[in-house]
């Protein structure tokens, strides 16, 4: 078939068209990469948003101070890679706690911890509504896919703090200001009470319950009881520094909870059961960033430096210090565990037989007073 000279040129021009928008479409994707590119960076260099949820006033003492305190490691640590958000006196209710948490997800942090028993349910409700973030909760028992569960073993420190009493008191009448009546709590109480009587058998504990995590006044009024019941030396399982300060004016002895309380009882405070949350959020913060954080349950103790009996006071005897190392040493090495048979609870009944060292199971079920604590417990 002939083909015409006009034709030819116009198939000609037709091609170097088409050339020439092919090129350009190249050109155009070759100067598009580089911002493709540029988004993902910038994207990539947004600090991870990480929140805290605290059932109290920061304040400079206690619980919510030990984990806000554990908070600011956590950006020392990380610095611009992460920004750390902290609601403080969030009622445990439902309502308030779902609200709470559901906000810092739609804010977009991408974990959350939960400082408190009482944030389980609300916690769980709302880790359902949002599977792409990594809820904490601490000292629940409930997990999930995307909910882990994490606790410190406070009764180690109770413990010590036991064996330091026992020690110390004249009248072998100690007490407790206790929070609300849970194994947790119960524990502590029980443990205190076992390390009193390792080293004096006729040591007893008094309990009075306010009820709440944090209620100086409540606290306060505890402790002015247990004083004029004739206790000489007080430890708490609440929040603020208000049994040390109640120790300080009465003349008793006291130890701080959670973190060091000597400013508020210079005289009275003996020593402070420590936590120190900074080790286990950086460890869950990390994962999230190399994404290698799963569910699970974690319980942490003397072994992990996450609980301790630290700042004596300068009056201690290095013979008290010297037998309160030994104890230490042999909770974390498992040569002298605190919960070892035979136990008996305060009605007589054996609750763990001879020789038989308590397993997890049976300290998170703990519903009953040792041999040694006076009363009942409430409901």
């Amino acid at each position: 078939m002939k083909i015409s000279r006009r034709k030819t040129l116009a198939a000609v021009l037709s091609l170097a068209f088409f050339g020439l928008a092919a090129c350009g479409k190249k050109e155009e994707a070759k100067t598009e990469a580089p911002a493709a590119a540029t988004s993902a960076s910038a994207a990539s260099a947004e600090p991870l948003k990480v929140g805290f949820i605290y059932v109290g006033p920061v304040g400079d003492a206690g619980w919510t101070y030990a984990h806000n305190a554990a908070r600011k490691l956590v950006e020392a640590k990380f610095g611009d890679k992460v920004k750390t958000t902290f609601v403080e006196n969030v009622p445990e209710s439902a309502a308030d706690a779902e609200r709470v948490i559901r906000d810092l997800a739609m804010q977009g942090n991408k974990i959350i911890f939960g400082t408190t028993f009482g944030y389980m349910e609300a916690m769980l409700k709302v880790a359902k509504d949002f599977p792409d973030v990594k809820f904490e909760h601490a000292t629940g028992y409930k997990t999930a896919d995307n909910l882990a569960q994490y606790d410190v073993r406070t009764y180690e420190g109770a413990y010590l703090a036991g064996v330091a009493a026992g020690k110390l008191s004249k009248s072998g009448k100690l007490g407790v200001v206790a929070s609300v009546p849970i194994p947790e709590v119960l524990r502590n109480i029980n443990s205190f009470t076992l390390g009193a009587r390792s080293v004096n058998p006729k040591a007893t504990t008094k309990v009075v319950w306010v009820n709440k995590w944090f209620d100086p006044g409540k606290e306060r009024e505890a402790a002015t009881t247990l004083v004029g019941q004739g206790v000489d030396v007080l430890m708490q399982n609440t929040d603020s520094a208000a049994v040390v300060q109640t120790a300080e004016e009465k003349g008793v002895l006291a130890f701080g909870w959670d973190s060091d309380m000597t400013k508020f009882g210079p005289k009275a405070h003996v020593a402070a059961s420590t936590i120190d949350w900074s080790g286990y959020y950086i460890k869950r913060v990390g994962e999230v960033m190399d994404g290698s954080w799963k569910s699970g349950s974690t319980w942490w103790g003397l072994k992990e430096n996450m609980i301790d009996l630290k700042s004596f006071n300068t009056t201690l005897s290095d013979d008290v210090k010297k037998l309160i190392a030994e104890r230490r040493q042999g909770v974390i090495d498992g040569t002298a565990p605190i919960w070892k048979g035979p136990i008996r609870d305060n009605t007589g009944k054996e609750v763990l037989g001879k020789d038989a060292v308590a397993d997890d199971k049976f300290l998170h079920e703990i519903k009953f007073y040792v041999e040694g604590v006076e009363g009942k417990i409430p409901g």
